[in-house]
């Protein structure tokens, strides 16, 4: 991606809604979307049925495991419901995060909330009754995330043993690690009994991107057809940051030249690992970039979606 591109086309966009995110406290409103700086809207239009693959909430009201590292401030269903008005998706995957461990009941409570337009991913270990997985199933739950970065609940050992106890659900596993962690365990994929999902573009480090061995390892498994990637994050691993995450983009288009029937997007709302919270008209704008064609576009964001979540 030409970055000077990017600059004649942003900048004027993109520096009062940073100037913005720069002096709103962290617990707060950043523009008139909580937790979303700027206020513009984008300029990619969604098409109906599109999918938001990759977001939390957050609630007071629910005990934080102590070993938690991230604990924001309350991000609740109504709170991203007015959200998803800035961007326009009508379907979503409600993904339990690292801040309530094993502690399902916010996700379960929240889903019952959303309807079944929304899907979730939750966190559980070995020791889970298949009553409850049945259970979580009705509910709308769809695979098991893996926190490898904010680690403390689940470890990696469980990956294969509960891959083989949630395949006939039509489960997957949702993974989140750094790329070095993706290669080291590259066995470990092979021998899982249902999907993976891998979040935030495979968390592959810049400058090296896709030169690092974890794309080689990533895209080996998107062909084989047991792996998908999730189209999010930009600003997790970017070394050039905002407005452009020209490496993360850059990485993003290459899983399109890849395997673009693997992919998925999410926005990562309320973006907890961020103190000064991203633009996501720009952040969804990045999607246009990544993928210029609509129909792959559309694909990426309602059928995808549908394929892996079973959306109906």
């Amino acid at each position: 991606m030409d970055e000077s591109r990017w600059s004649r086309r942003w900048v004027l966009k993109a520096i009062p809604a940073i100037a913005l995110a720069g002096t709103q406290a962290v617990h707060g409103r950043q523009g008139p979307w909580k937790w979303s700086s700027g206020s513009e809207m984008p300029r990619t239009k969604v098409p109906q049925q599109a999918a938001d693959c990759h977001f939390h909430v957050y609630d007071a009201r629910f005990p934080v495991d102590p070993k938690a590292e991230l604990r924001p401030a309350d991000a609740t269903v109504d709170d991203y419901l007015s959200f998803r008005k800035r961007i326009g998706t009508s379907r979503g995957v409600l993904v339990q995060p690292s801040t309530y461990g094993l502690d399902n009941r916010l996700l379960l409570e929240s889903l019952g909330k959303f309807g079944p337009a929304v899907r979730g991913v939750a966190v559980v270990n070995t020791s889970v009754s298949g009553e409850e997985l049945k259970r979580m199933t009705e509910a709308g739950v769809r695979g098991i995330r893996f926190n490898l970065v904010q680690a403390g609940a689940t470890r990696l050992d469980m990956v294969e043993p509960l891959s083989r106890r949630i395949a006939d659900l039509g489960w997957h596993i949702q993974v989140n690690a750094t790329a070095d962690q993706i290669e080291a365990a590259k066995e470990t994929w092979l021998r899982t009994a249902c999907p993976i999902v891998f979040d935030h573009l495979g968390r592959l480090p810049a400058p090296q991107g896709t030169g690092h061995p974890a794309f080689g390892t990533i895209s080996d498994l998107l062909h084989r057809g047991k792996a998908w990637v999730k189209v999010s994050g930009f600003y997790i691993d970017s070394k050039v940051g905002a407005p452009a995450y020209a490496d993360s983009v850059a990485v993003a288009g290459a899983y399109v030249k890849a395997a673009p029937e693997r992919l998925v997007w999410g926005s990562d709302w309320p973006h907890p690992t961020e103190t000064v919270k991203p633009n996501d008209a720009i952040l969804l704008d990045l999607l246009a970039e990544c993928v210029p064609g609509e129909v792959m576009r559309n694909r990426i964001l309602v059928d995808n979606a549908a394929k892996l979540y079973g959306f109906v």
